[in-house]
């Protein structure tokens, strides 16, 4: 029983040994000092311990910028030589730098600003205004169209329609009416023939004409087709020099 007493506390000193240590809440999480190093140290932050450097002031007038370097030449072809070449060419001429645009063109640089009056347009001959209302009343008026409608209707000329010309019976033949008058091909034998060396005679005598339209109107004032005085017609068909109606017929069936 003695045994019994003294093996019980041991067991409750062992348990208490391998339990884990609960750490402080007060000390924070994440932090390795205590609440009140924390405190201490957030009040020295907040006091003159630990203060933020004063921005840089510009200068009254100026604009911030770090003042140019001195005393070192710019890169050729870079935009420091670009400016330092214009600044000495604009020394030498004497002129600012606010009238280049003005001395390079011959007109003042226009300065954007809302007080300035908008600039005048400029006018186009090339463009009618004839849709616009306020220009074409200012030049016409009712009065001034209806002496001008009159004086269009004074240049009207009217051409009374007259009948056409009747053909008379001194007119020549007419070959378009005799290809419509007839309808055998050309070679038919209709009209007889006579005489030698037809072919011959025919070829000769229609070399004359320019065209075997002229031939066939010459033929039929010659007494054609009954008749073949010149031998135009050897065949008896009808047609001088081969002349051929068809192209005159089927006009005429559209």
């Amino acid at each position: 029983m003695r045994f019994r007493t003294i093996l019980v506390p041991l067991m409750a000193a062992g348990v208490a040994a391998c339990a884990p240590q609960i750490p402080d809440s007060a000390r924070g999480v994440g932090f390795g000092t205590s609440f009140e190093a924390q405190q201490a140290r957030d009040a020295a932050l907040q006091g003159d311990a630990f203060r933020v450097p004063d921005t840089v002031q510009a200068p009254l007038g100026g604009t911030g910028a770090p003042p140019p370097v001195t005393g070192v030449t710019p890169v050729p072809g870079s935009a420091e030589a670009t400016a330092a070449e214009t600044r000495r060419i604009l020394a030498q001429t004497g002129a600012p730098a606010a009238d280049s645009a003005a001395l390079n063109s011959g007109v003042a640089p226009v300065q954007a600003s809302p007080a300035n009056p908008a600039p005048l347009a400029v006018s186009n001959p090339g463009i009618s205004d004839e849709n616009d209302f306020e220009a074409v009343a200012g030049r016409q008026t009712i009065e001034s169209d209806a002496a001008r409608i009159e004086r269009n209707r004074a240049q009207y000329e009217v051409v009374a329609p007259q009948a056409l010309p009747e053909r008379t019976g001194d007119s020549q033949p007419n070959i378009v009416a005799f290809a419509l008058q007839t309808s055998h091909a050309r070679g038919e034998r209709v009209y007889a023939r006579a005489g030698l060396n037809g072919e011959a005679k025919a070829r000769r005598n229609c070399a004359k004409y320019a065209s075997p339209d002229l031939a066939q109107i010459d033929f039929l004032e010659r007494g054609g087709p009954a008749r073949d005085r010149l031998g135009l017609d050897p065949d008896g068909d009808g047609y001088a020099c081969a002349w051929d109606p068809t192209p005159f017929r089927r006009a005429s069936q559209g």
